[in-house]
């Protein structure tokens, strides 16, 4: 799996058609407007997340190793 920053993963979730539902502190919030899913996403500069953290991102959002 391939590690990403947060502010990528935003980008990523963004281009697949999720909606920044609001900001909390470090965590931003996604939503998807056709499925009302949503999934939290910790922007800390840089910093690549950590693999479990990705991983429960890209299975919220539906997202494979291939996407990123």
């Amino acid at each position: 799996m391939k590690r990403v920053s947060g502010k990528r993963m935003c980008q990523i979730l963004g281009s697949r058609g999720w909606r920044l539902a609001r900001i909390s502190g470090s965590h931003h919030i996604y939503r998807h407007p056709d499925s009302g899913r949503r999934t939290s996403v910790p922007v800390h500069g840089n910093a690549d997340l950590k693999p479990r953290t990705q991983r429960s991102i890209m299975r919220d959002a539906g997202l494979t190793d291939a996407d990123l």
